[in-house]
C-alpha cells in the first residue's frame, strides 16, 4: 500500500504532465483509428504487412495456448514498446522516447480500424485491453518525463548537478515502471483470453 500511495502521490504532484501524457499516448491511436476508417486501404496494407512479415502466422500458432499467447503479448508490450521504444531512448536523450512511442501508436490505431461488422464487435473487449495497457505506457511516459526533467533541471529533485539529477530521475522512473509492468501483465492476460474465447463468441453467427 505504501508503494501504491507513492505512485498516486507522484501522479498528483505532476497532474498536468500526467494529463498531457495521456493525450500523447492515447491521441495518436485515435487519430490512426480515424485515418484507418477514412482510408480502409491503409488499414488493409498494415494487416497485409503483418501477414507478409510472418506476424500473422505467429499469432495464429499462439492462439492454441492462451498463457503462451499472453506471454508473447507481454514481451512485445514490455520489451519492444515499453523498453526499446519509450524508456531506453529517454535514458539517452531527454524525453526522446515519448514522441517516438506516439508515432508507433499511430500505426497501431490504423491497424485497429475495423473493416467489417465482426471487427467492430471484436473492439468491444479489446477497448478494455487498450485502456489497461496504454495506462501502463502513460506511467512509463511519466517516468521518462520525470527523468528528463531531473536530468535537465536537477533542482527539481534537490540535486546539486545533472549527474545526481539523472540518478534521482532514474529512481523515479523505476518506481513507476513496477505498476506499469503490473498493468501490462493484466492487460496481456485479458487480451489473450478475450481474443481466444470472448471475441469468437461475439463474432460467430
Amino acid at each position: 500500500m505504501r508503494f501504491l500511495r507513492h505512485v498516486i502521490q507522484t501522479i498528483r504532484a505532476n497532474r498536468s504532465a500526467y494529463l498531457v501524457l495521456n493525450a500523447i499516448v492515447y491521441g495518436p491511436v485515435l487519430v490512426g483509428f480515424g485515418v484507418g476508417l477514412l482510408f480502409p486501404s491503409l488499414a488493409a496494407a498494415q494487416v497485409e504487412s503483418m501477414k507478409s512479415s510472418g506476424t500473422g502466422d505467429l499469432v495464429q500458432s499462439l492462439l492454441e495456448n492462451p498463457w503462451l499467447f499472453a506471454l508473447a503479448i507481454l514481451a512485445n508490450n514490455a520489451l519492444r514498446a515499453g523498453l526499446l521504444i519509450l524508456v531506453l531512448p529517454s535514458m539517452i536523450v531527454p524525453f526522446a522516447g515519448i514522441p517516438w512511442f506516439a508515432y508507433s501508436q499511430y500505426t497501431v490505431g490504423v491497424t485497429l480500424a475495423p473493416a467489417n461488422e465482426a471487427a467492430w464487435l471484436a473492439l468491444i473487449p479489446h477497448s478494455l485491453t487498450i485502456l489497461i495497457e496504454f495506462q501502463a505506457f502513460v506511467l512509463l511516459a511519466l517516468g521518462a518525463y520525470l527523468l528528463g526533467r531531473a536530468w535537465i533541471r536537477p533542482r527539481t529533485v534537490d540535486a546539486v548537478n545533472r549527474r545526481q539529477g539523472y540518478v534521482r530521475g532514474l529512481r523515479q522512473l523505476g518506481r513507476l515502471s513496477l505498476p506499469a509492468l503490473a498493468l501490462l501483465v493484466v492487460g496481456a492476460i485479458h487480451e489473450s483470453f478475450s481474443l481466444i474465447y470472448l471475441v469468437p463468441l461475439l463474432t460467430e453467427g
